[in-house]
């Protein structure tokens, strides 16, 4: 619940080994794919050194940031609607040279580090992280009930 935006919206910590020969920098990619397929990122984070093998929570002043589907540059923690467990990849790429990328972070979408990624791909993980909104329980995360019309009794229940 920390990491999301039901909580206090913290980036992940995070720890990998085993980066293959040749690496000489990393690119940290987190999206969601919604129920329409649409692929939704929320943490591009590259440029991140060879010698990083660790991100801390609430990490700050490693590698460079891109910008959410939302167009926010950082962070976005993940913020589903409707109930049910949500699935958030965390993926993680070795890389031979960093990627190639100009322009202001609002631009640099997921597509843009993908594709400037290409050919520079040594080896990738994923981490996936299952989010289940509290809805019902009255705690964080949870959507009030539905409202009943003005001066009227609640619609009976199907």
């Amino acid at each position: 619940m920390d990491y999301t935006g039901d909580g206090t919206g913290a980036t992940l910590p995070l720890h990998w080994t085993g980066a293959p020969a040749g690496t000489k920098s990393y690119a940290l990619l987190m999206h969601h794919l919604d129920p329409e397929g649409v692929t939704k990122s929320y943490w591009i984070l590259y440029n991140i050194p060879a010698t990083v093998t660790s991100l801390p929570k609430n990490v700050k002043d490693i590698g460079t940031l891109g910008a959410s589907f939302k167009g926010i540059v950082g962070y976005e923690p993940p913020h589903s609607k409707g109930p049910g467990p949500k699935t958030y990849v965390l993926t993680l790429y070795a890389l031979s040279a960093a990627p190639e990328i100009t322009g202001p972070a609002s631009r640099v979408t997921y597509d843009v580090v993908l594709a400037a990624m290409q050919g520079r791909i040594l080896a990738s993980t994923d981490l996936s992280v299952v989010s289940t909104r509290n809805l019902g329980t009255g705690g964080p995360g949870d959507v009030p009930p539905p409202r009943r019309p003005e001066g009227g009794k609640a619609a009976p229940a199907n």
